[in-house]
């Protein structure tokens, strides 16, 4: 038996994103209010110069606005977004060297898919950085995009070309594998 699909999720941008095609341009500068901090913390876990990161970012917002005729509004403007931007920091990084890795800011959230009391921060952290960048890039992305940034399974499963299942299953196995390099075996 085939199942109909479900209808995509209430869209909390749908108003902004109507008026700025309508030719409102407070409209995207909304956008950018609401997301230029949080796209900001995305293209730096990849980007890690900050300058570079600082214009990926920017060319990120310059390519919705080109491009927001493309958006179909199959699924949320956000996760649209943030797609843009990792592809954007992707593309970027494949073109320069890696650089320092970026510290880690949200212990509460990353603890808590760990299933560890609260971790000794600075040791800790500095091995989970170490950790999430031998990850194959999947699970490594659908864990940031996760614990960093609280998008959905189904907001992830869009962004990395995946079923919801193949999202929970690379978070699953990412999160799996970093219990067992961080936490001893008892």
């Amino acid at each position: 038996m085939e199942q109909t699909p479900s209808p995509p999720p209430p869209d909390p941008d749908r108003e902004l994103v109507a008026r700025l095609l309508a030719g409102d341009k407070g409209a995207f500068e909304a956008l950018v209010r609401n997301y230029e901090a949080p796209i900001a913390r995305l293209v730096r876990r990849y980007v890690h110069d900050a300058e570079d990161a600082k214009d990926v970012t920017q060319r990120t917002f310059v390519r919705v606005f080109e491009r927001l005729d493309s958006y179909r509004g199959d699924a949320r403007f956000r996760t649209w977004l943030y797609r843009v931007a990792v592809n954007l920091a992707l593309d970027h990084v494949r073109g320069a060297p890696l650089g320092e890795s970026v510290p880690i800011e949200d212990d509460v959230a990353f603890t808590n898919s760990l299933g560890t009391e609260r971790l000794v921060a600075a040791e800790i952290w500095r091995k989970v950085q170490e950790r999430l960048a031998d990850l194959p890039a999947k699970q490594r992305l659908v864990v940031e995009l996760r614990v960093y940034h609280d998008l959905s399974f189904e907001e992830i499963a869009t962004l990395v070309d995946s079923s919801e299942d193949a999202a929970k299953v690379n978070y699953h196995h990412a999160v799996k594998r970093l219990r067992t390099l961080l936490v001893p075996p008892k």
